[in-house]
């Protein structure tokens, strides 16, 4: 019970200390998204700017499905581009990061960065394939095809951009947990929507 609280609590302040700046990047991002598609109202102050935001946000869902979408994102890249330290060398943990314990100073500290990776690619490609649940298709192959290439994608991405700018280490534990979690995402999504049809 004492290890599952840690993992818990780990987990809850991993996704406790992105959320208002996600909040506020999601928001903002609107905003342009907003002046690209509707320029009609844009100069006209920011009263005017802020009215039009919230009546696009109460009355269109794809709005709204954007938005989470762009939280959930922008909530992956704090975590993982944004608020990362400089690395000497970003290739000295490749084969490492499988666990729940790793060595510190000769010592085993609690990590659950591969818990966390899953989860964040579930939320990530189950609000994608929601957002664009047009394009996805209704079997249960094609979502989770797009799914599972959308999760390694992204991570290979973030990985590589990691390396590129020294922002953290290359791992490949990430990118199957990120994959593994992008794939229970299309699985959950893909279960919902049916289970929505039947209701």
């Amino acid at each position: 019970m004492e290890l599952l609280g840690k993992i818990i609590t780990n987990i809850l302040t991993a996704l406790y200390e992105p959320f208002g700046f996600s909040l506020l990047l999601s928001f903002m991002t609107m905003f342009f998204y907003l002046y690209a598609y509707e320029p009609g109202e844009a100069g006209k102050g920011w009263k005017s700017a802020l009215v039009t935001w919230y009546e696009r946000f109460k009355g269109s869902v794809f709005f709204r499905k954007l938005f989470l979408l762009v939280f959930v994102t922008s909530m992956i890249l704090f975590r993982t581009l944004l608020n990362r330290n400089l690395w000497l060398n970003p290739l000295s943990n490749v084969l490492d990061g499988w666990g729940i314990w790793k060595t510190v100073n000769g010592e085993q500290v609690l990590t659950t960065e591969g818990i966390e990776n899953v989860i964040m690619m579930v939320s990530f490609t189950g609000v994608l394939m929601w957002t664009f649940e047009e394009k996805t298709g209704n079997g249960w192959r094609k979502i989770l095809w797009h799914s599972g290439k959308t999760a390694l994608i992204f991570s290979v991405s973030i990985e590589t951009l990691q390396l590129l700018l020294r922002l953290g280490t290359f791992q490949l534990s990430d990118i199957f947990y990120n994959t593994v979690g992008g794939v229970i995402g299309g699985l959950m999504y893909y279960g919902i929507r049916k289970a929505r049809k039947r209701l």
